[in-house]
């Protein structure tokens, strides 16, 4: 395994005493982070929790390679994990992975696969060594839309995607339809990143596209931008207005003005995942689903003063998830 990982930014070894290769007795996974790689506080930060909650929990240890550029070695960065011995699971993160990894899964049927935000394509079946990870991105991205526009005072709100692609248009499909839902005459103004892997890694272009919908009267902005979403918030430091996170909670990185977050659980969704080959009920072969139950999409709710402080909207909006839940209200 480690002859080729040069061509990688990094590759981590988190195990007492050995590495990967020098342990026949420990079951290792393996993770391939897309472009932002670790520090994007999103997608990327929470998969690698997920990883520390499987090594302290179940005793798992793992590997990991950091992406270089654009991410273009995606293909030779799972091939390189599959082939060595002792790595029996491996994650790759991000919706880019799709292709590469489905390729991977069926290059080495001896060894499961996952990957976080998968996108199945038409009449390409799922090998059954591979588990195709996905969140409920509208419903989640719904409830954000009803949020902003309950939050708004301009009555105008904005979104900022990273890559343009069907994944990320989901998220803003259902910010729109949670929006317009709570609020019939909001406007909402759209913008992405860009059309390539690198969207999702350029905070100073979300910090240039947030302050442009500021500048329009956008009040509120939703961002699914990965490391890119940095920039928005800084954008409404600035400003003085209000940002949605997504994926992790990131309250943190500015109290004042990160209204709440639509975290989507992948840190607990790498557990159980790796709890499933370790108890040989992996569900491969299969999209699996992570919905609004709360355990796996979520909406930020603290009782520290931030996030959601306003206790009608916590109403209005668990009205609206149990609605989704049920059915009642249908996307």
């Amino acid at each position: 395994m480690k002859q080729g990982l040069g061509i990688f930014a990094l590759v981590f070894f988190l195990i007492t005493g050995c590495s990967a290769a020098d342990s026949s007795d420990d079951r290792v996974v393996g993770m391939v982070f897309d472009v932002g790689g670790r520090g994007d506080k999103s997608f990327n930060d929470a998969a690698y929790r997920g990883l520390e909650l499987a090594r302290d929990s179940l005793g798992t240890p793992f590997v990991y390679i950091e992406p270089t550029g654009e991410g273009a070695d995606r293909e030779a960065a799972l091939r390189n994990l599959a082939m060595d011995p002792d790595i029996e699971l491996v994650f790759g993160v991000g919706l880019l992975f799709s292709r590469d990894i489905t390729d991977a899964a069926r290059q080495f049927p001896d060894k499961y696969f996952a990957c976080i935000d998968y996108v199945p394509e038409e009449g390409v079946d799922i090998p059954s060594n591979l588990s195709a990870i996905v969140f409920e991105d509208r419903k989640g991205s719904f409830l954000a839309g009803a949020l902003a526009a309950m939050s708004s005072r301009s009555e105008k709100i904005g979104f900022i995607g990273g890559m343009d692609s069907n994944i990320i248009r989901r998220f803003e499909e259902g910010y729109r339809k949670g929006a317009r839902y709570e609020n019939p005459d909001i406007e909402v103004i759209s913008g992405f990143i860009g059309m390539t892997g690198s969207a999702f890694a350029n905070p100073s272009k979300g910090r240039e596209v947030a302050l442009g919908q500021y500048a329009k009267g956008v009040d509120v902005i939703y961002q699914a931008a990965g490391a890119s979403g940095l920039g928005v918030v800084e954008a409404a430091r600035e400003t003085g207005n209000l940002v949605i996170g997504t994926d992790m909670d990131q309250s943190a990185l500015a109290p004042e003005y990160v209204l709440s977050t639509i975290v989507k659980a992948i840190d607990r969704v790498v557990l159980s995942t790796i709890a499933d080959v370790e108890t040989g009920s992996f569900k491969g072969g299969r999209v699996n689903t992570y919905g609004l139950d709360g355990r796996f999409t979520d909406y930020v709710h603290r009782e520290d003063g931030t996030g959601l402080p306003d206790p009608a909207a916590v109403s209005r909006l668990e009205e609206l998830r149990k609605g989704l839940m049920e059915g009642s209200i249908t996307l």
